[in-house]
């Protein structure tokens, strides 16, 4: 118990308990966020997600089973949400010719709607990031990237688009490099969430 991330002396011992509970009042601002919009349109958080998610992802990536892992909920947690989403014409289903089980999730021009809406749910946040200096959010864009990284790794967190676990990228002493750009990237130019994303085969 004395050990407990949680615990204010265990905090005052080691500085990484205090950024592990630093990480979880941030998590606990999106968490409020996140309600503040559902609460205004009638969407649970995970249906706000899941539409906004749509929006900005390939079509390949929006079906159930990849949803499943992007947020680390249960299939049929996705498929309720699904069921609604589709119930109140926010999304189109887009069956397989192949497998009639199989299907695509696309966003209806209400869907659009109720994106433009609630897509920037994390400004509250961001304003507050961008009052940091250009140095001081590179530095935390590469620690963050770094430990998203690792997290899915380590097979806590499921899904990552990160430059370093990707196919394409390489590391040349301080150089970051992709093969599919062709170009070197500069530290604020690791991409969290790349569309382009292969992952790699091994480290």
């Amino acid at each position: 118990m004395k050990k407990s991330t949680f615990n204010p002396e265990a905090q005052e011992k080691e500085i990484s308990n205090k950024i592990v509970a630093g990480l979880e009042r941030i998590s606990e601002v999106f968490k409020i966020l996140l309600w503040d919009k559902a609460k205004l349109i009638g969407l649970s958080p995970i249906q706000i997600q899941i539409l906004i998610f749509i929006a900005f992802h390939k079509e390949g990536l929006c079906n159930v089973s990849h949803l499943a892992k992007e947020f680390n909920v249960t299939k049929p947690t996705i498929s309720d949400a699904i069921r609604i989403l589709e119930k109140k014409e926010l999304i189109i289903k887009n069956f397989s010719p192949i497998d009639s089980r199989s299907y695509s999730i696309t966003l209806s021009n209400l869907g659009i709607e109720i994106v433009s809406k609630t897509y920037d749910f994390s400004n509250p946040l961001k304003k507050h990031v961008n009052s940091f200096s250009e140095a001081e959010q590179e530095s935390l864009f590469e620690t963050l990237s770094q430990l998203i990284y690792k997290l899915n790794r380590n097979g806590i967190l499921n899904v990552q688009r990160t430059c370093y676990g990707c196919k394409f990228y390489q590391k040349n002493q301080e150089t970051h490099y992709c093969n599919l750009l062709q170009k070197e990237l500069l530290k604020r130019e690791i991409r969290l969430d790349c569309p382009e994303y292969e992952e790699k085969l091994s480290d």
